[in-house]
């Protein structure tokens, strides 16, 4: 225990915020949810804080907070938008900040002020969270469970795991983390204890562990819960709703680097778990060496993102990769993909790569068509068949030509699916706000040179890169 706790008293120097930092964010935060709770009383609605800060939870560097405004549940939708709007407004206003609509699952008001990021975002004030109208109208319930039983001498503990995940790269339940959010990491605080219990639970967790803090299930239920989130590696039942899974978001793949990094910090407790780590870009050389190892070839598919927020952009590029994995890989073409994976800079650039195991094909292809003995068939096999390059000739009982393959790259394959307009795109099963970007311009890159200029370019896509075939083991 020494050994753990000289580590994490370094650290804590480090997450815990200074006096100075406290006071700045208290002072504004509370004379922000005051002038909100004023302005607010024209609509009959209430204000109250919302996340870390209400929790003493949050970390050095935190320049935002949130203020939730709770209207009727009588109120129709339309209404609530607007007067949240017009209540965000007037306070931003009022501050002397900078103002601007955002959106989620409602629009919501989001400012600047002194620096600081503050939402004020609008729900309904509902009886419980199982009769909810919007995802946001858990918070509110999400608020008073954690100021309930979190203990103060936790709000330390939770600081800890949020640095430890933040630091590599664990920490949001957003579409592109996912990872474990902030709600999280206080749920599971509050269950083991403290940041060390919560380690040493994690390090023997099981792919499809259930978890239910406040027992909403028996015991006899606990098969069926699991058959509920069977496709979720980690199932945490929220404590206000059980019908949710809070951890919906953790991909297979960082539940079990999770687990591996709890293992090793336990091994030999060190400070560079909490630590975010700075990563090179590959270079020209580096990743030419790469794909000579491999004797693989890539695929690069560049376009402008769409301005969407990342849990729409980041879904549709997840969904467009594996289209065109699908694309390739029809029968009739023979294309095979090792690996895929995407990137983006949410601004300029946003890239589906794809590792071919099979790049180039023969110029001929064999087509294998119906039994000789089945006349209505076989006559179209022949009519479609005219002028083979081959044939038509007899394999066992089935007629077979051998024709010319219309497509002999991968590269030719996508040039020729992605030419389309937005609405054929999308009928081909890509992502609206993705196949209308596509429709304006799209860039298939192939060739090496045009693949290194990018890395130059984009340090970011530099490190993707690295990343992506210096894959770290998870076991």
């Amino acid at each position: 225990m020494p050994e753990y706790q000289k580590v994490l008293n370094k650290v804590f120097k480090r997450i815990k915020p200074s006096s100075s930092e406290e006071k700045r964010l208290s002072t504004l935060s509370q004379k922000t949810l005051q002038i909100t709770r004023e302005k607010a009383k024209k609509y009959n609605a209430k204000a109250i804080l919302a996340g870390s800060i209400t929790r003493n939870t949050w970390l050095p560097g935190k320049k935002e907070f949130d203020v939730f405004l709770l209207f009727s549940p009588d109120l129709p939708e339309s209404k609530l938008e607007e007067y949240g709007l017009l209540v965000g407004k007037e306070v931003i206003k009022e501050l002397k900040g900078k103002f601007s609509v955002e959106y989620a699952q409602h629009p919501y008001a989001s400012g600047i002020v002194e620096g600081i990021d503050i939402d004020i975002v609008p729900c309904y004030e509902v009886e419980s969270a199982e009769r909810i109208k919007s995802a946001v109208d858990r918070t509110p319930f999400h608020v008073k469970y954690i100021e309930k039983r979190l203990q103060p001498v936790l709000s330390d503990e939770v600081r800890l795991l949020k640095q430890f995940l933040t630091a590599n790269k664990l920490y949001g339940a957003d579409a592109k983390t996912e990872g474990f959010s902030g709600y999280v990491c206080e749920i599971l605080t509050i269950r083991y204890g403290g940041f060390l219990e919560v380690l040493r639970h994690a390090s023997g967790w099981k792919p499809g562990e259930a978890i239910d803090v406040e027992n909403h299930y028996k015991n006899e239920d606990l098969k069926k819960l699991k058959e509920k989130f069977r496709n979720n590696p980690l199932t945490l039942i929220d404590p206000t709703d059980k019908n949710r899974n809070t951890v919906a978001a953790l991909s297979v793949e960082n539940f079990l680097k999770f687990k591996k990094l709890a293992k090793e910090f336990l091994a030999k407790p060190s400070e560079k778990y909490f630590a975010e780590k700075r990563q090179k870009p590959i270079t020209s050389r580096e990743l030419s060496q790469k794909l000579q190892q491999r004797k693989t070839d890539l695929i690069l598919v560049k376009f402008a993102p769409p301005k969407v927020v990342p849990d729409i952009l980041w879904p549709q590029l997840n969904r467009f990769s594996e289209r065109l994995q699908d694309i390739l890989e029809e029968s009739r073409y023979e294309f095979k993909v090792l690996r895929r994976d995407a990137y983006s800079d949410e601004v300029k650039t946003a890239v589906v790569l794809l590792e071919l195991e099979i790049f180039r094909l023969p110029h001929v292809q064999k087509r294998v068509g119906p039994s000789v003995f089945d006349v209505v068939d076989s006559a179209r096999f022949l009519e479609k068949y005219k002028k083979p390059l081959t044939g038509p000739f007899s394999e066992g009982v089935n007629w077979a030509v051998e024709i010319k393959r219309k497509f002999v790259t991968a590269h030719e394959k996508l040039v020729d699916s992605l030419s389309k307009n937005a609405e054929i795109l999308k009928a081909k099963g890509i992502p609206n706000y993705i196949a209308d970007q596509v429709s304006k311009q799209v860039d298939i890159i192939s060739d090496a040179k045009k693949l290194s200029q990018l890395v130059k370019k984009d340090k970011n896509f530099g490190v993707f890169l690295r990343n992506y075939f210096e894959k770290e083991s998870l076991s």
